[in-house]
């Protein structure tokens, strides 16, 4: 699995985000002493999965030559911690027979940020 880096300077709180190929921006909303120039950390999170399942949705839709049109998938995070839930809503730009959307849907809830979302997470830290 790549390494990402996220690296912040005293400029408050633009976090510099990279892996070995591709850079993007994390901050915080003025309204809590950011910059607003990219994304909250809990936008990141929820991006993840909805990009992921957008990809294995249209993977999967390609290999069986289901004309979906454009996927959307919009995911919220509730603020609760305990449990955390996210809501994901899939629309689907043309219409699907009921064995399609079933099928689909089920392709979504087995992508793999979503498998590793529901599974057992650790986090070891090193300083």
């Amino acid at each position: 699995m790549p390494t990402v880096t996220a690296r912040i300077n005293e400029q408050n709180y633009k976090t510099v985000i990279s892996t070995e190929t591709n850079t993007l921006i994390a901050d915080e909303p003025k309204a809590l002493g950011g910059e607003d120039l990219g994304f909250t950390p809990y936008e990141l999170l929820a991006s993840a999965l909805a990009s992921c399942t957008a990809i294995t949705l249209r993977m999967y839709a390609e290999r069986k030559n289901w004309n979906t049109g454009e996927i959307d998938v919009q995911v919220s995070l509730s603020d609760e911690r305990n449990p955390t839930i996210f809501t994901r809503i899939i629309t689907f730009q043309n219409p699907l027979d009921e064995a399609q959307h079933t099928r689909l849907v089920a392709v979504a809830n087995a992508c793999p940020t979503h498998k590793i979302l529901q599974g057992t997470i650790q986090i070891n830290t090193e300083a």
